[in-house]
């Protein structure tokens, strides 16, 4: 049976499975945003998905008062992450860790939920579709060395 609890009460998994999502961030810096992130509860929340004693899944969210492209107010909820296990994939774990999103979004008085993925990343891209996001717009960011 899958449950979702605060990340939180599970750093280990919470880790691994960031360690997951982003293979290519060092375990000190995983560890820095964790610390971040819980230390600041009013901001951020992350939330993890079990299947009896296994983590199979991993969404954070944050709290962003800046603009965030294709939205019409702030603050805005923004999906920072989100991970499935590839054996649970297709299974709504993703879309159970968003109920928990949107629900922690409306207790901070969001009207919306935003989040990004890389113009390449066609099946993140289906997977927002398929959990009922809409598309906004495509960015490519640019940038200069000085």
């Amino acid at each position: 049976m899958i449950s979702l609890s605060p990340a939180s009460a599970h750093a280990a998994d919470w880790l691994n499975l960031r360690a997951a999502l982003w293979p290519d961030c060092p375990a000190a810096e995983h560890q820095q945003e964790i610390a971040e992130q819980t230390a600041n509860p009013a901001r951020f929340a992350a939330f993890v998905a079990r299947d009896d004693d296994a983590a199979i899944g991993l969404l954070e969210v944050a709290i962003r008062n800046d603009y965030v492209n294709g939205t019409s107010r702030s603050p805005v909820a923004f999906v920072e992450g989100i991970y499935v296990a590839p054996s649970h994939r297709r299974a709504g774990v993703a879309a159970l860790l968003l109920g928990a999103a949107r629900e922690w979004a409306r207790a901070r008085d969001c009207a919306e939920l935003a989040s990004d993925t890389a113009l390449d990343n066609l099946t993140a891209q289906a997977a927002h579709l398929a959990l009922g996001f809409e598309e906004t717009e495509r960015v490519v960011f640019y940038r200069m060395a000085l």
